[in-house]
């Protein structure tokens, strides 16, 4: 999760709290894919798009409420609803997702290749590395300076 905002700063609940690991849920998803039904892969998908299109709007409301003789408002929400969805999509969704989805699948192959283990013990075990590299890989984009837009003015 990133850095606690300033005091007196207004809270993004979309980034400050617990609701920023929705963004997440598919990487769980794809971590469980071989001991999961597709259907429930696809729907973490869904939580982490529902997660990614909620931020975006959001974004465009603060947006829109900015009083600013610069630009206009339809463009400055605009630019903020494409913006945090881009970032979003790709921080959250897709990146990490296929991440997850290489890892587990490479990590099928190699046990299945490597060692006599039954199917359920690799599918447990790559389920279990797939988990273990979730921190591994959204830490670094939680800390990123240039996570999503910040367009409002301070």
């Amino acid at each position: 999760m990133s850095e606690p905002p300033p005091r007196g700063a207004e809270r993004d609940i979309f980034r400050d709290t617990w609701v920023r690991y929705l963004g997440y849920a598919n990487e769980v998803g794809e971590a469980f894919r071989s001991l999961v039904p597709a259907a429930v892969v696809w729907l973490s998908y869904g939580v982490s798009s529902s997660y990614v299109l909620a931020d975006a709007i959001d974004k465009g409301k603060k947006a829109g409420d900015v009083r600013s003789p610069e630009t206009g408002r339809s463009t400055r929400v605009t630019v903020a609803v494409v913006d945090t969805f881009v970032w979003q999509a790709l921080a959250s969704v897709a990146i990490p997702g296929f991440t997850i989805n290489r890892v587990c699948a490479a990590s099928l192959y190699i046990l299945g290749t490597a060692t006599r283990w039954p199917l359920s013990i690799r599918k447990w075990t790559t389920t279990a590395l797939g988990l273990l590299v979730i921190p591994v890989i959204i830490h670094p984009i939680d800390r990123n300076p240039f996570a999503g837009p910040d367009l409002l003015p301070p």
